[in-house]
């Protein structure tokens, strides 16, 4: 059975003996679950695949929150400023990611991001434009963009 199947009856079955489906004892249960699997994973045959894309997902999401902070500190900041320092471009972004649901995950990521937005694909899919606030140097808002989230995404989906 898969893993992450196991994960969630683990999570529910947690919630059910809790007696109260909540967010807080679904989420409970299913880290309890997911470290009871991870226990008992040579005894049951379960591909440590599963667990090392959860902590890429978790180290995803924590890094994306993160930047979410900054960068919503950073716009805050240059708006109240009397004189704004941002200088906006679009500015074209080499793809590494390939799959439909990576790309769509970058573009969706840089979107959310405040002072960023994913304006298109190249029809060969092989460059994302970017509208940034602060483009100040294109260059290492791209390195920067690919260090970061396109490289936790092509990351999570890796085998």
């Amino acid at each position: 059975m898969n893993a992450l199947v196991v994960n969630l009856l683990l999570a529910f079955a947690w919630a059910g003996m809790q007696g109260s489906f909540t967010l807080g004892s679904l989420i409970t249960g299913a880290v309890l679950g997911f470290f009871a699997l991870w226990l008992s994973a040579p005894l049951i045959g379960i591909e440590r695949l599963y667990f090392a894309r959860v902590y890429r997902i978790v180290r995803l999401a924590l890094f994306f929150l993160w930047e979410l902070t900054l960068s919503s500190i950073r716009v805050a900041w240059d708006v109240i400023r009397p004189f704004p320092r941002n200088q906006p471009a679009i500015i074209e972004m080499p793809l590494s990611v390939k799959s439909d649901i990576e790309i769509l995950l970058v573009t969706n990521l840089i979107s959310l991001t405040p002072g960023t937005l994913s304006v298109d694909v190249t029809p060969d899919r092989e460059t994302l434009l970017v509208h940034a606030m602060f483009a100040d140097d294109p260059e290492a808002l791209v390195t920067e963009l690919k260090d970061g989230l396109e490289r936790l995404v092509a990351e999570v989906f890796e085998k």
